[in-house]
Protein backbone atom coordinates (compact mmCIF):
# COMPACT_ATOMS: atom_id res chain seq x y z
CA UNK A 1 0.00 0.00 0.00
CA UNK A 2 2.79 2.39 0.61
CA UNK A 3 4.49 1.89 -2.82
CA UNK A 4 0.92 2.27 -4.32
CA UNK A 5 0.77 6.21 -2.45
CA UNK A 6 4.78 6.62 -3.43
CA UNK A 7 3.37 6.24 -6.82
CA UNK A 8 0.50 8.16 -7.04
CA UNK A 9 2.12 11.43 -6.50
CA UNK A 10 4.42 11.34 -9.63
CA UNK A 11 1.82 10.22 -11.61
CA UNK A 12 -0.42 12.58 -10.78
CA UNK A 13 2.11 15.20 -11.21
CA UNK A 14 3.27 13.95 -14.83
CA UNK A 15 -0.64 12.87 -15.91
CA UNK A 16 -1.66 16.90 -15.14
CA UNK A 17 1.71 18.29 -16.96
CA UNK A 18 0.41 16.14 -19.89
CA UNK A 19 -2.78 17.43 -19.93
CA UNK A 20 -1.52 21.07 -19.34
CA UNK A 21 0.79 20.99 -22.33
CA UNK A 22 -1.98 19.15 -24.33
CA UNK A 23 -4.34 21.96 -23.26
CA UNK A 24 -1.64 24.17 -24.32
CA UNK A 25 -1.33 23.16 -27.54
CA UNK A 26 -5.19 23.14 -28.49
CA UNK A 27 -5.51 26.99 -27.29
CA UNK A 28 -2.08 27.64 -29.78
CA UNK A 29 -4.04 25.72 -32.64
CA UNK A 30 -7.15 27.23 -32.13
CA UNK A 31 -5.65 30.90 -32.10
CA UNK A 32 -3.83 30.05 -35.09
CA UNK A 33 -6.73 28.71 -37.14
CA UNK A 34 -8.93 31.68 -36.21
CA UNK A 35 -6.15 34.09 -36.87
CA UNK A 36 -5.84 32.72 -40.51
CA UNK A 37 -9.42 32.10 -40.82
CA UNK A 38 -9.47 36.24 -39.87
CA UNK A 39 -6.83 37.10 -42.10
CA UNK A 40 -8.76 35.06 -45.40
CA UNK A 41 -11.40 36.86 -44.29
CA UNK A 42 -10.36 40.30 -44.50
CA UNK A 43 -8.41 40.24 -47.49
CA UNK A 44 -11.30 38.54 -49.15
CA UNK A 45 -13.91 41.48 -47.88
CA UNK A 46 -11.44 43.65 -49.38
CA UNK A 47 -11.50 42.35 -52.82
CA UNK A 48 -15.00 41.13 -53.42
CA UNK A 49 -17.06 43.15 -50.45
CA UNK A 50 -19.85 42.35 -48.75
CA UNK A 51 -19.79 39.42 -45.78
CA UNK A 52 -17.20 37.24 -44.83
CA UNK A 53 -19.16 33.78 -46.52
CA UNK A 54 -19.95 35.92 -49.38
CA UNK A 55 -16.63 37.29 -49.72
CA UNK A 56 -15.33 33.70 -49.99
CA UNK A 57 -17.54 32.30 -52.16
CA UNK A 58 -16.77 34.74 -54.86
CA UNK A 59 -13.37 34.39 -54.40
CA UNK A 60 -13.90 30.62 -54.74
CA UNK A 61 -16.19 31.51 -58.31
CA UNK A 62 -13.54 33.62 -59.70
CA UNK A 63 -11.75 31.53 -62.19
CA UNK A 64 -9.68 34.55 -63.16
CA UNK A 65 -7.85 33.68 -59.54
CA UNK A 66 -4.96 30.77 -59.19
CA UNK A 67 -6.27 27.46 -57.05
CA UNK A 68 -4.23 28.48 -54.03
CA UNK A 69 -5.88 31.38 -53.08
CA UNK A 70 -9.46 29.59 -54.03
CA UNK A 71 -8.37 26.36 -52.36
CA UNK A 72 -7.81 28.57 -49.25
CA UNK A 73 -10.94 29.91 -49.43
CA UNK A 74 -12.28 26.69 -49.37
CA UNK A 75 -10.74 25.59 -46.18
CA UNK A 76 -11.88 29.04 -44.48
CA UNK A 77 -15.48 28.41 -45.42
CA UNK A 78 -14.84 24.75 -43.96
CA UNK A 79 -13.84 26.58 -41.19
CA UNK A 80 -16.54 29.31 -40.80
CA UNK A 81 -19.06 26.12 -41.17
CA UNK A 82 -21.33 28.46 -42.70
CA UNK A 83 -24.48 27.09 -44.51
CA UNK A 84 -24.80 29.39 -46.85
CA UNK A 85 -21.71 28.16 -48.59
CA UNK A 86 -23.09 24.35 -49.00
CA UNK A 87 -24.38 24.53 -52.44
CA UNK A 88 -21.62 26.18 -54.13
CA UNK A 89 -19.18 23.63 -52.63
CA UNK A 90 -21.13 20.95 -53.41
CA UNK A 91 -20.72 22.63 -57.09
CA UNK A 92 -17.13 21.96 -57.13
CA UNK A 93 -17.42 18.60 -55.40
CA UNK A 94 -16.66 15.18 -57.79
CA UNK A 95 -16.15 13.32 -55.29
CA UNK A 96 -13.12 11.79 -56.75
CA UNK A 97 -10.02 12.30 -53.76
CA UNK A 98 -6.98 11.52 -55.65
CA UNK A 99 -3.98 10.13 -52.92
CA UNK A 100 -2.29 13.71 -53.79
CA UNK A 101 -3.72 16.50 -55.43
CA UNK A 102 -1.34 19.64 -56.23
CA UNK A 103 -3.10 22.55 -54.52
CA UNK A 104 -1.77 25.19 -57.40
CA UNK A 105 -3.42 22.79 -59.82
CA UNK A 106 -6.60 21.81 -58.78
CA UNK A 107 -9.44 22.40 -56.59
CA UNK A 108 -8.78 19.96 -53.79
CA UNK A 109 -11.69 17.67 -53.28
CA UNK A 110 -9.88 16.87 -50.02
CA UNK A 111 -10.55 20.36 -48.70
CA UNK A 112 -14.01 20.17 -50.36
CA UNK A 113 -14.79 17.15 -48.25
CA UNK A 114 -13.91 18.32 -45.63
CA UNK A 115 -15.71 22.16 -45.73
CA UNK A 116 -18.94 20.57 -46.77
CA UNK A 117 -18.68 18.10 -43.76
CA UNK A 118 -18.44 21.43 -41.75
CA UNK A 119 -20.91 23.26 -43.45
CA UNK A 120 -23.09 20.55 -43.12
CA UNK A 121 -23.39 20.83 -39.46
CA UNK A 122 -20.33 19.20 -38.15
CA UNK A 123 -19.50 20.43 -35.14
CA UNK A 124 -15.70 22.06 -35.51
CA UNK A 125 -14.23 22.16 -32.37
CA UNK A 126 -11.97 24.70 -32.53
CA UNK A 127 -14.61 27.19 -33.95
CA UNK A 128 -15.92 27.98 -30.50
CA UNK A 129 -13.04 29.94 -29.60
CA UNK A 130 -12.83 32.65 -32.42
CA UNK A 131 -15.74 32.17 -34.50
CA UNK A 132 -17.33 34.70 -32.66
CA UNK A 133 -18.01 38.42 -34.72
CA UNK A 134 -16.92 36.76 -37.99
CA UNK A 135 -19.91 37.29 -40.74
Amino acid sequence: MKIVNQLKQPVLFFLSIGLSIFLLFFVITCTWIGFDVKTKCRDATKEYGGVCTEALIRLLNDESRGFDPRNSAIWALGQLGDSRALSTLQSYYTGDIPNREPLDKTLSQYELKKAIKLVSGNPNITAIFWRYGIN
